[in-house]
């Protein structure tokens, strides 16, 4: 099965409001609502998973229902982690046949093109990513604040969301991965990465427009998109 995660456990303290910028209401519906239903009318995609943090819970089961999200079929308690939350859908989904995308709830313009790229791959690779080139340069630092690398900019990328796996694949990586005291994940392709690196992971082209909300400014970004695709 293609089943969606949607990750929406985060407080997003950064785009202020009182709310979890993931119920932050843009072009009449909140983000969350925006980002559920770009899977929901994806027909490849089979059941969808959302992870929230246990205070909006039954925000989050009341807009299901209001809205007849039919593929909605887990609504999990995320952790204080982002990965607590992955972990969540990741054992709610029991097969190791399924084909999970783990999207950032914070990303509701994701096209239906990202959405099928990723589930293409998936019938050829066991881990996707989805990015798109860096525009600007980009430095490493030393511990002392002065540069020690330039990387090229040609080589790198900036990650977005769906991330994709074959469930077996991704749980196994978790597995290793709670073994490790030194585990400090910074998504869940770096999970692979590092506990499985005999497993290619293929990168899908993003979208520039496929922005993660993190500032208030970026609210007015998504809002002029949104109405955009609806005229």
């Amino acid at each position: 099965m293609n089943i969606a995660v949607i990750l929406a456990g985060g407080s997003g303290s950064r785009v202020g409001g009182g709310r979890p910028k993931q119920f932050i209401s843009v072009a009449g519906k909140m983000i969350i609502e925006h980002t559920v239903e770009a899977f929901h009318r994806n027909a490849r995609i089979d059941e969808i998973a959302i992870v929230s943090r246990e205070d909006w819970l039954e925000e989050v089961k009341a807009m299901v229902s209001r809205n007849g999200y039919t593929k909605v079929r887990h609504i999990l308690r995320g952790g204080k982690e982002r990965y607590h939350s992955s972990l969540a859908a990741i054992e709610a989904c029991r097969d190791d046949d399924d084909r999970l995308l783990i999207h950032d709830c914070a990303r509701p313009l994701v096209s239906q093109r990202i959405i099928d790229d990723c589930l293409d791959a998936l019938d050829r690779y066991e881990a996707v990513d989805v990015a798109v080139p860096a525009t600007d340069t980009i430095i490493e630092t030393d511990a002392d604040g002065r540069i020690c690398r330039i990387p090229p900019r040609s080589a790198l990328r900036n990650v977005q969301t769906p991330q994709g796996f074959r469930r077996g694949t991704i749980h196994r990586a978790f597995d290793l991965a709670l073994q490790d005291p030194a585990f400090m994940p910074t998504d869940d392709c770096s999970v692979v990465f590092r506990y499985l690196p005999e497993t290619p992971i293929f990168v899908v082209e993003g979208d520039p427009m496929n922005i993660k909300v993190t500032y208030s400014e970026d609210l007015k970004t998504v809002e002029e998109q949104i109405l955009r695709r609806e005229e």
